[in-house]
């Protein structure tokens, strides 16, 4: 569990950045560092987060746990980032903190913007957002994941998860009128629905948000610290995929 004097080391390559930070136990930002675009993540990231250890003069083994974002969105930076969190977790045995994506999201547009209520939305292409529904825990000061009874229209227009975070189709609505949040002008907003573009997560959020998860759950060792990808057919073809939507419409 947590410790007063721990460092967390959090990872993204998630969203079109390559993002490393140091954030302590409580959650209080340390070091960072951030590289604009996902060209060359995997040339980046290691390099990155020796950057950052060697600027706080401490290393992978002096970590608490090693934070990652696990998903969803694009496949190849979930690849990247949980593959460099598992091997740094095996070679120094220090557990991982998987963090949602979404969920980040959420974070961000309520330090940002004061939404205390909203709807992270993130392209996942082939027609489809990734969508989660988030609502301010006071008492924390972090945004926590709502799930939602959906009605017919919406379940038909999307693939419901055990957990509150869904694939959702182009075009579709949301049942609350919550702020949609990063691509939510792919859906249909209600007419009182605000559309807000904002910045994507640091790894800072992701170190903010894993430090809260640490101090009610620990982590995970390294062979549990997996991706979450919502759509489970990723390695199918375009065609292949298209064709399944088409079946999902019939």
């Amino acid at each position: 569990m947590a410790d007063d004097t721990g460092m967390i080391l959090a990872l993204d390559s998630v969203f079109a950045q390559c993002s490393v930070a140091l954030v302590d136990t409580a959650g209080q930002t340390v070091a960072e560092q951030t590289l604009a675009g996902n060209r060359a993540q995997t040339q980046q990231i290691l390099p990155l987060v020796d950057d950052v250890l060697r600027s706080q003069g401490v290393q992978v083994a002096d970590m608490t746990a090693i934070a990652f974002n696990r998903g969803p969105g694009a496949f190849s930076g979930i690849r990247i980032n949980t593959a460099v969190a598992q091997a740094l977790a095996f070679a120094h045995d220090v557990p991982c903190v998987p963090v949602s994506s979404l969920q980040a999201l959420a974070q961000t547009a309520w330090q940002a913007h004061g939404l205390a209520q909203a709807y992270a939305v993130l392209d996942a292409r082939m027609q489809q957002v990734y969508l989660g529904a988030f609502a301010l825990d006071a008492a924390t000061g972090l945004m926590q994941p709502v799930i939602e009874t959906l009605t017919a229209e919406a379940s038909a227009r999307s693939t419901p998860e055990p957990n509150a975070e869904r694939l959702a189709d182009y075009g579709s609505q949301t049942p609350q009128t919550w702020a949609l949040v990063k691509d939510g002008a792919l859906l249909s907003p209600h007419d009182n629905q605000p559309v807000i573009t904002i910045d994507a997560p640091s790894a800072a959020v992701i170190g903010q948000l894993a430090a809260a998860q640490w101090a009610t759950d620990g982590g995970v060792p390294a062979q549990a610290a997996l991706p979450v990808y919502l759509r489970h057919h990723a390695w199918k073809t375009l065609a292949e995929q298209q064709a399944d939507k088409a079946k999902r419409n019939a």
